[in-house]
């Protein structure tokens, strides 16, 4: 199948991770390459012009989803913030983040549980969390506030993957809880 015509090359790396997560996340780690070539509407071919290898595409998948989080942290982030702090309260914001759809999550959720089987995947992501570690007790914060803090965004913001339905005034305090927290250490 060729390249869709129009498509510019960051275009189809983008389709091609898109479909690499839609396919992982419903048929698994297993999922061929054939499969996310046709679901993204490329060659196989075009998919290796683009990952060489599967490994190379998984990993790839991988990195986007923890990149993505940083940037979401970084991006909610507030300049006029100078407190200690203010990274964990910018993780806390993002982790909250209510204009994420339930499904979606779900769906990230069910990606992120495919990929940490991958034992390569497993070590990046723990990796990731170092850094974040590392990051987040920098942030001026005690440390067992950090964990705390940290810890509770985290887990609220799984809670569609047991079917709780994203309760907006409930999230709302929580973050605000949280963030208060933050300010009082």
């Amino acid at each position: 199948m060729p390249r869709k015509a129009g498509r510019s090359p960051e275009e189809t790396r983008r389709a091609l991770l898109d479909a690499a997560a839609t396919v992982i996340r419903t048929r698994g780690v297993s999922a061929s390459l054939d499969d996310i070539a046709r679901a993204a509407g490329v060659s196989k071919g075009g998919l290796l012009y683009h990952f060489p290898a599967k490994d190379a595409l998984v990993r790839t998948l991988a990195q986007d989803l923890l990149d993505t989080f940083r940037t979401d942290v970084q991006a909610a982030i507030d300049p006029a913030d100078t407190e200690p702090g203010r990274l964990t309260r910018a993780y806390v914001r993002a982790s909250l983040d209510t204009s994420y759809d339930e499904v979606a999550i779900r769906q990230t959720i069910a990606l992120v549980a495919q990929l940490i089987s991958i034992p390569e995947i497993a070590e990046l992501a723990r990796a990731d969390a170092e850094r974040w570690e590392r990051d987040l007790h920098a942030d001026g914060l005690p440390p067992e506030l950090v964990t705390l803090v940290v810890a509770a965004a985290d887990g609220a913001c799984t809670a569609p993957l047991w079917g709780a339905g994203i309760d907006v005034p409930a999230m709302r305090k929580l973050e605000q809880q949280l963030l208060t927290l933050t300010r009082t250490a």
